[in-house]
Formats: C-alpha cells, sequence, structure tokens
C-alpha cells in the first residue's frame, strides 16, 4: 500500500461524505477512542487489524435505533478505496464500524463514570492516562448538544491539587531509584546497572508529561508522544547519551519554572542515607527536597497527607488488559477513596 491516508482524515472525509447525511436528527459525531489513528499515530502497518472507516455518532435515545437502521441501510460499501464494513474484534463478525449510540452511555462505557457528575481525587487517580486520551484526543466533527465538547474540556488535565500529588509522587519515585544506580555499579552489577538506568530515564520522561500536562500513552507511543514535548529537545538528547544527572537536573529547573511548589534550586550531591548520617558517594539530585516542596503546596489536607505512592499509571504497568479488560481501574479508586476518606 503506497497511498497511505491517516485514518483520522479518513474518518474525517467518511462521516462528512457518507454518514452525516444519513443521521438528519441532532447529534455529535467524532473519532474517540481505541485505536493508534485517535492518537495519529497510526501508518501503513496499522492498516492489518481493526482500521478503515469509522467514527461514532452520539444522539438522543429516541434515535439511537432509526439511525443505526438508516446507517447500517445506507452506507456505501466502500470510501475513498477502503470498504466500509470489516471483521469486528468485538462484534466477532463482519460489520461498519460507525458506532450509534447516546454520550450518556458512551461516556460511562469508556470511563466506569461520568465526569459531569463530578470527579473527586480519587476518581482522577484511578483513571489511567490511556483511557483519558480514548476521550481527549482524536477529533470532534460535530457537536450539536455541546456535551462531548463540555466532557473533553473537563478531561483536560487533572486538577491542581491531583496535579501536584502526581509531581510529588513522581519524584518520589526518582529519589528512590537514583542511588540504586550508583551501588549496582559498585557491585559490579553491569546489567542490573543497565535497567535501573533505563528505569530512570523512564520517570524522568513521565515526568515530562506531568510538567507539560499532556496525558502519555502506552509503551508502544510512549516515545513518540515524547518526541512531541518541548523538553524532548534538551532532555531527550541528554538521556540518549546516559547523562542522566544532568537530565535529573534540568527536570529540576523545569520543575521551578512551572510555579507549582516554592522554588527548589537543584543540587546534585552525595547521596545521604537517611540512617546514622551515612553519606554514600553516589551522585544523586536533591529530589527528596522537590517532592517535600511539591506536597506542601497541596491545599486539600487529605490528599497532602496521602503517601505519595502515585496514581495508577505510576503504581501499575496500566496496559490494554488492565485498562480495558479488568476491574482493577475502578477497584483502585475505590481504595483511594477510602484513604482520602470518602
Amino acid at each position: 500500500m503506497t497511498d497511505f491516508r491517516p485514518g483520522l482524515a479518513l474518518a474525517r472525509s467518511f462521516y462528512a461524505g457518507a454518514v452525516a447525511p444519513l443521521v438528519p436528527v441532532p447529534h455529535a459525531a467524532c473519532l474517540l477512542g481505541e485505536g493508534s489513528e485517535v492518537l495519529g499515530y497510526d501508518g501503513e502497518r496499522s492498516t492489518d487489524h481493526e482500521w478503515g472507516p469509522r467514527a461514532q455518532v452520539f444522539v438522543a435515545a429516541a434515535d439511537v435505533e432509526p439511525v443505526r437502521r438508516a446507517v447500517a441501510a445506507g452506507l456505501p460499501a466502500e470510501h475513498d478505496g477502503h470498504p466500509t464494513s470489516w471483521f469486528s474484534l468485538a462484534a466477532g463478525a463482519v460489520t461498519h464500524h460507525v458506532e450509534i449510540t447516546t454520550f450518556d452511555a458512551w461516556i460511562r462505557d469508556r470511563l466506569g463514570l461520568d465526569p459531569r457528575d463530578g470527579l473527586g481525587p480519587a476518581d482522577w487517580l484511578g483513571l489511567p492516562q490511556q483511557r483519558l486520551l480514548h476521550v481527549t484526543r482524536g477529533e470532534v466533527f460535530r457537536d450539536d448538544p455541546g456535551e462531548l465538547t463540555r466532557v473533553r474540556d473537563l478531561l483536560a488535565w487533572y486538577p491542581a491539587d491531583v496535579w501536584r500529588w502526581l509531581i510529588a509522587s513522581q519524584w518520589h519515585l526518582i529519589h528512590n531509584t537514583q542511588p540504586l544506580l550508583g551501588r549496582t555499579a559498585e557491585a559490579g552489577d553491569a546489567r542490573g546497572g543497565r535497567l535501573l538506568a533505563a528505569r530512570l530515564s523512564e520517570l524522568v520522561m513521565e515526568m515530562c508529561f506531568l510538567q507539560e500536562r499532556r496525558y502519555r500513552p502506552y509503551a508502544k507511543w510512549f516515545g513518540t508522544a515524547f518526541a512531541e514535548l518541548e523538553a524532548a529537545a534538551t532532555i531527550g538528547p541528554l538521556l540518549d547519551g546516559g547523562r542522566l544527572a544532568e537530565a535529573l537536573t534540568e527536570l529540576g529547573r523545569r520543575h521551578n519554572d512551572l510555579g507549582v511548589s516554592a522554588p527548589v534550586e537543584p543540587a546534585p550531591g552525595h547521596f545521604k542515607v537517611g540512617v546514622n548520617d551515612a553519606v554514600r558517594p553516589y551522585l544523586v539530585l536533591n529530589s527528596e527536597d522537590f517532592h517535600a516542596a511539591t506536597v506542601a503546596a497541596i491545599t486539600d489536607p487529605a490528599l497532602r497527607g496521602l503517601v505519595t505512592v502515585g496514581g495508577i499509571d505510576q503504581l501499575t504497568h496500566a496496559d490494554d488488559a488492565l485498562v480495558n479488560f479488568t476491574p482493577w481501574p475502578y477497584r483502585l479508586t475505590g481504595l483511594y477513596r477510602d484513604l482520602l476518606g470518602g
């Protein structure tokens, strides 16, 4: 295939040319949810499964069945050279891929909640960022009721205190990882050192997403999305060159530029164990100071007092299985709610 057209562009023309004429009632239309094309990262390889002309159409409850019938009867067999029906893993059969439902049902199915009911800190901490991307990325083609746009705005980024708690948690993870790298080198564990260097690089990259207010995708597109960040121009080369201490110092400077806490001077130095005044000759950033300053800036006393173990993405691998096929996100939300006192 040499004439690849990105899935978002295909969906846009598919809706305008083939779907919209079949929906004569007020509605919203978009391409959201799963799929590399929703993130804008699809390519020719993506076309080998679950790819083609598709869209979501949200209508009033009374219009769902009439619109479904009209779309099923009226869709052309092809659009822009692509069949409009192909095998659906969810349906287990060849069918068209215009999802027609109410927005209320769709958003609850995607998130397990309706953001318009209000989101507390526990709700935010239990929502995988990949799931948030399912709603906030992609493209809206039409929104007569305005509710789709409203919800995307509500989910655009974390509330300030939740954001600070996640940043503090990330500093905690960095603080715990830094000295282990020096210890493996001292012990002659080159393999362990490489693993820890990779882990520390990943933590730095994750912090860049938090600092730039961008949800991060799962592993397949993590590096691709990082390359789009402003930080990639400066921190990226440092990580590529193994200059972790410099990358961490730059991360500290960027933290101060955000104004999310009282400023902290980045101060690389030897690792202080915190027991018996022990100091080890491993160069680390004073990440615990950034952690403490960020926690102190949280205004919600319950959240400020919650141990900074991290949100669901910092606690788990949050891959497709966990995000879409297990109750773990909802159970973690319940645990966060219990820990925060309801």
